[in-house]
């Protein structure tokens, strides 16, 4: 019994630690989400800015001493010197009245709240939530009245409606927005473990994630990354976003796959908070992580880790008829893989509120692992010799040691305008990674049926691999009026790989003797530039966005050994855009859409040396290819159940792609 509750104790082990909000107003008695309130004041003929003018935030509460409702001062400040001010730890949910009083002045009173908007399946307000983006709505907590004129007239203003429900799936114009933050079925886990209950995904046994049949696009927070769902840490995660189509906003490389873009975990609470987690799964591998955010005045810092174990068992079979040979032969294989493995996860950065409308934002992470498959095939084949058939069998065991780190670092600014809603960001994003495997292949050859082996085979492929990515980007976003708004950026791409292969034979004392015919040297450079602008509408209940993106490239791939040099020039490609949607109702709603994209042949596909890391199959890729365009159309609808109690979403797409890209082989 003392084991059992032991086992117990460690699987529901989960340690929270909350300190004191030091913002004004909030509940005291439980857990509040809050957010921030600012602006300026200044005067209404000439501009200036009023300085000690007195904010309060006025919230209407039941006495408890005469039982009668009055307005309460929550929260409130004197303005600075610039007029500007700010106000922390307003709780998220609940309406307010913002009053100012200056002397010279009339008292300004005005209705605010935040603009949470969940679900809703039209273009946003230009000025709002972007309808089921979760990047906007984190950045909805951070609400900027802009500039607060103080005058001689009162203005009557109307409400403004908050509805408080979060629903598990949010449907904006161009994605569907998953909110897994508290997923417990995945806790402890990695980003495949979430993926696993996204719908639309598949994920195979062995972690392999697809989108209508193909691998997805991985970004993080809205850029791309050179991580993988299995060195990101579930615990990190806030939600996913699910990009089937992306709009001209997106970088137009892709082909036919659509984007996954994991929007992490970030808090902005005043004070400091964090939290400790440990876990074991069912094949006793423990995982621990926690993190930690600290808030004081201008500053934001936020500190996330986590040490992971795995281990995973899959089994499969292969039947395969080669007409290719002379005379045709039939095989038939049983795998039974084990993969051992675990990584650290190490995530930083911090937040400088220069004023209230200027931020300077930094971040690091950094991913270091190894993981160990283990695969022991044994394979069968029966040469269909008439009328005799001669069969061989042997068995291959294939050892793997992988090791891969990867270090991330984001560099942001961001202004907001002093319209709600106009703001202009600017980035740089750097990912180095580096990843060394070993894979030694072992093969015992046998006499059927099978005795003693009498012939081993055993070789070794080494490779070692460096990925330099240099993102710089810049978007500007303009709400023209509440129904009106335009996008705009730039973004250039660069990006450098060296990869180095090479096959070894073992001898009988464990020798690695190299094969010179297969050492490879591969080095690259490409360079994407692109440009965009996206404009979108509300007529009621329909909405659209039209969107126009160009983008040009260039690839310079070497091979160092032999000197070989491949260029390859993309020139200037447009890529339109079109996302239409009608709310049918208040919980249903109707999107038909419109993409053209493009997909570069990568460096596997490029690189001109042969793998024959399997030897039954070996691959070799083509520097001549040319790059494939698809376009893509997608109907989706959907519904949300009373009291956000589920949803139900249906999507009919179709895509057709020129100078496809594809594998064949060929008899040799």
């Amino acid at each position: 019994m003392r084991i059992i509750l032991t086992v117990f104790t460690l699987f529901m082990l989960t340690l929270s630690t909350s300190a004191q909000n030091f913002g004004g107003g909030g509940n005291r008695g439980g857990a509040q989400i809050s957010g921030r309130l600012y602006g300026k004041i200044i005067e209404t003929t000439s501009g200036k800015p009023v300085e000690y003018a007195s904010v309060q935030l006025l919230q209407n509460k039941m006495d408890t001493v005469t039982k009668k409702r009055k307005e309460t001062v929550i929260n409130g400040m004197l303005t600075t010197a610039n007029g500007e001010f700010s106000m922390e730890g307003v709780p998220l949910f609940g309406q307010y009245k913002l009053k100012i009083t200056a002397i010279g002045f009339k008292d300004f009173i005005e209705p605010v709240s935040f603009d949470i908007k969940m679900g809703g399946g039209g273009p946003p307000a230009a000025g709002g939530n972007n309808g089921g983006d979760m990047s906007a709505m984190l950045g909805a907590i951070d609400k900027d009245l802009g500039n607060i004129k103080v005058q001689l007239a009162e203005q009557t203003l109307g409400n403004v409606t908050v509805e408080a429900s979060k629903p598990g799936l949010q449907l904006g114009i161009d994605r569907k927005v998953f909110n897994v933050d508290k997923n417990i079925v995945s806790a402890g886990g990695t980003a495949v473990d979430i993926m696993r209950n996204v719908p639309s995904l598949n994920v195979d046994i062995d972690g392999n994630v697809t989108l209508r049949n193909n691998s997805p696009q991985i970004f993080v927070d809205g850029r791309p990354t050179t991580m993988t769902l299995e060195q990101i840490p579930a615990d990190a995660i806030a939600s996913v976003e699910l990009i089937t189509n992306p709009s001209a906003k997106f970088d137009a490389s892709g082909g036919t796959s659509g984007i996954l873009n994991i929007v992490m975990k970030k808090e902005k609470k005043v004070g400091y908070n964090g939290n400790v987690r440990a876990n074991v799964d069912s094949r006793a591998k423990v995982g621990v992580g926690g993190d930690i955010n600290l808030r004081q005045q201008k500053v934001n810092f936020f500190l996330s880790g986590m040490y992971n174990q795995r281990k995973s068992i899959s089994t499969g079979t292969t039947e395969r008829l080669n007409l290719f040979d002379t005379p045709n032969t039939s095989l038939y294989q049983t795998d039974k893989s084990t993969q051992l493995g675990h990584f650290a996860f190490v995530r930083g950065g911090v937040d400088y509120f220069i004023s209230n409308r200027n931020t300077l934002s930094a971040s690091l992470n950094y991913v270091k692992g190894r993981f160990k498959p283990n695969t022991v095939s044994n394979i069968l084949i029966d040469s269909l010799y008439t009328p005799l058939t001669v069969s061989s069998f042997n068995r291959r065991t294939a050892d793997v040691i992988g090791d891969f780190q990867n270090l991330g670092s984001t560099l942001s600014f961001k202004h907001n305008f002093p319209k709600a809603g106009r703001e202009w960001t600017a980035d740089a994003t750097y990912n180095r990674s580096k990843n060394t495997n070993s894979n030694t292949i072992v093969t015992d050859y046998y006499d059927v049926p099978p005795a003693q082996p009498i012939y081993t085979f055993a070789q070794q492929q080494q490779i070692r691999g460096n990925n330099e990515n240099l993102i710089l980007q810049t978007d500007f976003v303009n709400p023209v009026t509440d129904k009106i708004k335009i996008e705009m950026g730039a973004r250039a791409q660069l990006r450098k790989t060296d990869s180095k292969n090479a096959f070894y034979t073992i001898d009988n004392n464990g020798q690695l003797i190299l094969q010179p015919a297969s050492q490879i040297n591969y080095t690259s450079n490409d360079q994407v530039y692109a440009a965009y602008v996206n404009y979108s509408q509300q007529f009621k209940s329909f909405g659209y966005q039209l969107g126009l993106r160009a983008e040009s490239s260039n690839y310079e791939g070497k091979l160092e050994k032999s000197s070989e040099n491949f260029n390859i020039d993309f020139p200037i490609s447009f890529f339109p855009s079109v996302f239409l949607s009608e709310k049918l109702s208040d919980d249903q709603s109707l999107q038909l859409n419109y993409t053209r994209r493009i997909n570069r042949p990568n460096f596997w596909q490029l690189t001109p040396f042969t793998d024959s890391s399997d030897k039954l199959n070996p691959s070799v890729g083509n520097p001549g290819l040319k790059p494939e365009f698809t376009s893509s159309f997608e109907l989706s609808y959907e519904k949300t159940f009373k009291n956000n109690k589920g949803n139900f979403l249906a999507s009919l797409y179709y895509k057709h792609t020129n100078d496809l890209i594809t594998r064949y082989q060929v008899a040799s």
